[in-house]
């Protein structure tokens, strides 16, 4: 099994989203986070006053995928998430050891 973390656009998660479901992909948690990476913010006026907006608003979107899987959603997940401005984001891969279902107990891939 595979845990992919993904830092994405705001505005793109909605077409991930259906990305994903398209291809049988359900389950997910998304977090808004803020950060930044190569592009460092921007400057805003706000009310004439000049600041720096150093910290932007992202998307994080974590799965646990089957193991054959994978190469599947990461290609849907990297497509509908691509705009191809600096600022699109990054994908994370870790291996997962194990999975447990709560409710009943059940273990590796079924339980995802």
């Amino acid at each position: 099994m595979k845990k992919i973390e993904a830092i994405i656009q705001p505005f793109k998660l909605d077409e991930v989203k259906e990305a994903l479901k398209a291809i049988g992909i359900d389950g997910m948690t998304i977090t808004d986070v803020r950060g930044h990476g190569r592009q460092k913010g921007h400057r805003e006026v706000y009310r004439g006053q000049e600041y720096n907006v150093d910290l932007l608003p992202k998307v994080k979107l974590e799965m646990v995928v089957p193991e054959g899987r994978f190469e599947e959603v990461l290609k849907t997940l990297t497509a509908a998430a691509r705009s191809g401005k600096i600022g699109d984001g990054k994908i994370f891969v870790f291996d997962v050891a194990e999975a447990v279902r709560i409710r009943n107990d059940d273990r590796g891939e079924t339980a995802l």
